[in-house]
């Protein structure tokens, strides 16, 4: 905590936003052009701005402040939650959160926050409409299939359904090149350097890419394992609680799973990989969790080929994993 700097606690919703600071109050403000103009305004060098990350409501007023060489923060919505419920709060308002947010600020150490760079947002929104063509399309084979087992005589159904998933594929497969396209004009020198471990493959390696901003928004292999929700929890408490560890399942589940099905490749391509695997079930561990340890080592495999700038090399890659 700095005792000269005033932290602004600002909770966020779709149509405003409510702010508080020790040297300014409570204020409310349209979430608009206007609201950020009239709360920049209030504004000096010696004010810090803390939001929490609220899916999309809170990156206009983020950038906006950013621009104007405004300090920002934007925090996990689980760390404030657990923050306040250290403190006992019960109220939750609008207000309420705004004063917690400050108060996090007074007592936490922060880091501040950049916006991405326009490719990887671009990215990340081709990412949310895919996922949601897929999930449409799940849905359309389900509804087909259905159809056909009740024997639909007519057919009607099934042909406009038919006609909708054809129409979702299309869209599918345009959406795909797009995205391999934003990629490569960036990223195309580690996008191929990612593609020489055995085991990656070319749509794995274009989702790592996005989910770590090139791997620029990690500082150690173990920040990204557990970001990728990749890391082992474990469970023990005295001599009662003896749960079973397991994965942390947080952070981005797209890009695990494409790494689960990686690992059954790497477990036959990839020499470390597969000396990896074999050791744990020679020693009487699960399938499944030798898979999800080959899937950790190559997530650090791809950190330290994307920090040292080098492509994968078996006989040296001790070094970078």
């Amino acid at each position: 905590m700095n005792i000269d700097t005033n932290y602004v606690g600002i909770d966020i919703s779709k149509d405003s936003f409510d702010i508080y600071s020790e040297d300014l109050g409570h204020k409310k403000y349209s979430n608009d052009k206007k609201g950020f103009k009239e709360f920049n305004e209030l504004l000096d060098g010696s004010h810090w701005c803390l939001m929490e990350s609220t899916g999309s409501y809170h990156q206009q007023l983020a950038a906006t402040l950013f621009n104007e060489a405004v300090r920002v923060s934007v925090i996990n919505p689980m760390i404030i939650k657990r923050f306040i419920q250290m403190k006992l709060k019960r109220i939750k308002t609008d207000k309420s959160d705004a004063e917690m947010l400050s108060q996090y600020g007074r007592e936490q150490e922060l880091d501040l926050w950049e916006p991405l760079p326009i490719y990887v947002a671009v990215c990340k929104d081709i990412q949310s409409t895919l996922q949601l063509y897929f999930k449409q399309s799940t849905a359309l084979k389900n509804n087909i299939h259905s159809l056909k087992s009740r024997g639909e005589r007519s057919g009607i159904l099934i042909r406009s359904l038919t006609r909708q998933l054809k129409h979702l594929r299309k869209e599918i497969e345009k959406l795909e090149v797009e995205l391999e396209k934003q990629v490569k004009v960036e990223e195309q020198d580690l996008l191929s350097r990612l593609t020489t471990i055995p085991g990656i493959g070319k749509k794995t390696a274009l989702l790592m890419i996005i989910a770590t901003n090139g791997f620029r928004s990690f500082e150690s292999q173990k920040q990204l394992v557990s970001f990728l929700g990749l890391a082992p929890c474990e469970r023990t408490s005295g001599s009662s609680i003896r749960g079973k560890s397991r994965i942390n399942k947080g952070g981005n589940s797209t890009t695990r799973n494409h790494l689960f099905l990686c690992s059954f490749t790497a477990c036959q391509r990839n020499p470390q990989c597969k000396a990896l695997y074999d050791r744990l079930v020679s020693k009487g561990k699960s399938k499944k969790l030798a898979l999800i340890a080959v899937c950790n080592k190559l997530v650090r495999q791809a950190y330290g080929i994307a920090k040292s700038n080098l492509v994968y090399d078996p006989k040296h890659h001790s070094k970078l994993a």
